[in-house]
């Protein structure tokens, strides 16, 4: 890629910061909701074919979960970004990755394989995972994607849950701007193989 998409990028990412500023967003407790030791609330969702999913599905395999914004969003791209060098290791513990997103997943599908991933992407189109997990961010999306993305979208949140289906670890994003360590994730997920 040339020197303009990274001239993009970091002038989107600046962008963004200063639209964070101004919002003034505040650091979120994790919701009840998706504390670690609870199950993993029951939500559906839609795959890539538009064939819908269940949380239920999940049990028997650890899981990373990630909800991420969108790919117009330059801090989701960089999260995904950075979590491909982890990607193979994750997954080669029998973990599945999956994002959670609210955009349409054959735009988000488009930023996976421009990394050389292979990741799930379930879809939450009318935020009801993410309002039922209390994980709504009301009217944050920055004004020129609201015309193809709406008003509001889901908070960066990450989540790992066990094969028995109980979430072990969950981080929201304390701002827009912030993303968890990938090596985090990984631990967690080394961890649940012992």
């Amino acid at each position: 890629m040339g020197d303009t998409w990274y001239i993009s990028m970091l002038l989107l990412a600046f962008a963004g910061l200063i639209w964070t500023v101004r919002k003034k967003i505040k650091s979120r407790p994790i919701p009840e909701a998706i504390r670690p030791g609870n199950s993993l609330p029951i939500f559906s969702a839609l795959d890539e074919d538009g064939a819908t999913l269940s949380s239920l599905s999940l049990r028997g395999t650890p899981t990373v979960l990630l909800f991420v914004r969108g790919s117009w969003c330059p801090f989701c791209s960089r999260q995904v970004a950075n979590l491909t060098r982890y990607y193979n290791e994750i997954t080669s513990t029998g973990a599945r990755l999956i994002l959670v997103t609210p955009q349409p997943l054959d735009t988000t599908r488009r930023v996976a394989d421009a990394f050389g991933v292979d990741f799930e992407f379930w879809l939450d189109e009318s935020l009801a995972i993410a309002k039922s997990l209390d994980l709504l961010s009301v009217d944050s999306v920055p004004g020129k994607h609201r015309v193809d993305y709406g008003n509001d979208t889901i908070w960066p949140t990450s989540l790992v849950v066990d094969a028995e289906g109980i979430i072990q670890f969950a981080e929201l994003s304390r701002f827009i701007v912030d993303r968890p360590n990938p090596q985090k994730l990984l631990a967690v997920v080394k961890r649940l193989q012992k």
